[in-house]
């Protein structure tokens, strides 16, 4: 198992906890974004840096993502492709997104959004707790420690 991370706007804690979790499991972690990211010096962790524009960094995650490996994402369609494509999708508040869940989130998505274009304000979401950061890793954990029972 690989772990992609859609890294634009994936919240630091996160990728804090990813860090420790790939370097304590020997697992590859990539972040892939449109602009420079710092991370730690690791064998286990890389950085690719793709061009700006839109779904650039999702296409390349797609792209090279394997059966089995999991994305984290707080994008819905990157998401909903991860899922097609065989992998697994968390996003950073450790919901796990599975082909039973993922057209509800794609229709809350849409209908969303239709709200927003037409100019009713619904606001973006609530800034990152304590909690949604520890159901983030009990949630990794869970998906990884099934992992390591495979291997």
């Amino acid at each position: 198992m690989k772990i992609w991370v859609d890294a634009d706007a994936c919240p630091v804690v996160i990728k804090e906890i990813l860090f420790k979790a790939a370097d304590r499991l020997a697992l590859s972690l990539t972040l892939v974004a449109n602009q420079t990211i710092s991370i730690p010096t690791s064998p286990n962790i890389k950085f690719v840096r793709v061009s700006p524009g839109f779904d650039v960094a999702d296409n390349e995650i797609v792209k090279r993502l394997a059966v089995g490996d999991l994305v984290i994402t707080g994008d819905i369609p990157l998401a909903a492709e991860v899922i097609e494509k065989g992998g697994l999708a968390l996003n950073p508040r450790g919901e796990l997104y599975s082909p039973d869940n993922i057209k509800a989130r794609l229709g809350m998505r849409d209908f969303m959004e239709t709200l927003r274009s037409s100019g009713i304000q619904t606001g973006g979401p609530p800034a990152l707790s304590k909690t949604d950061r520890q159901v983030f890793a009990n949630n990794l954990d869970k998906l990884l420690t099934k992992f390591v029972k495979k291997t």
